[in-house]
């Protein structure tokens, strides 16, 4: 398969799938996320064992959602992307082959979303987390509020969550 968002490198055992779009910090579109889900959808048969999951550049494994392509969305449009996000992500999580997230920078809202989708994580020192969409007046539309809570219980789900604030790699 060919993606213009998507880099695939397979090895002996285990696939390397790095969100390219380094210009936007790898913010998700609909082009990135529609690539995401036709990969997953094909490697879910795969005979890899693993699949690690990362972002082009040195600033962030995903910056979160593409904002600019979100404004010029209709409310339907709008909510349509947040399915398929939610949709793309619970296929990712369901994966038979386990999954790894690494995490070479940012990973803001969508990004802190597909990285919890992951079945663990790998930071790099520069890593932040977290879900400053808050702070514009959304909610996490790919369902990190629920993994989130999952992960970290729900104190610490909703303090993120309602502050919008970044914690680095040491304290995730």
């Amino acid at each position: 398969m060919n993606f213009s968002t998507l880099l695939v490198e397979e090895f002996d055992g285990y696939t390397v799938l790095t969100l390219n779009r380094p210009n936007a910090l790898n913010a998700l579109n609909q082009k990135l996320l529609s690539e995401l889900k036709d990969f997953v959808l094909s490697f879910k048969d795969s005979k890899q064992r693993a699949l690690i999951v990362t972002g082009s550049g040195e600033k962030a494994f995903v910056a979160g959602a593409d904002i600019k392509e979100m404004q010029e969305l209709t409310p339907d449009q709008a909510h349509e992307m947040s399915l398929n996000g939610q949709e793309t992500f619970q296929m990712l999580q369901d994966l038979p082959q386990v999954v790894i997230g690494a995490v070479n920078g940012f990973a803001l809202g969508g990004g802190f979303e597909l990285a919890l989708a992951c079945d663990f994580l790998i930071a790099s020192e520069k890593a932040k987390f977290g879900l400053p969409e808050v702070s514009l007046g959304l909610i996490p539309g790919y369902g990190g509020t629920q993994r989130l809570s999952r992960v970290v219980g729900l104190k610490n789900a909703s303090y993120l969550a309602l502050t919008g604030e970044m914690i680095k790699a040491d304290k995730a």
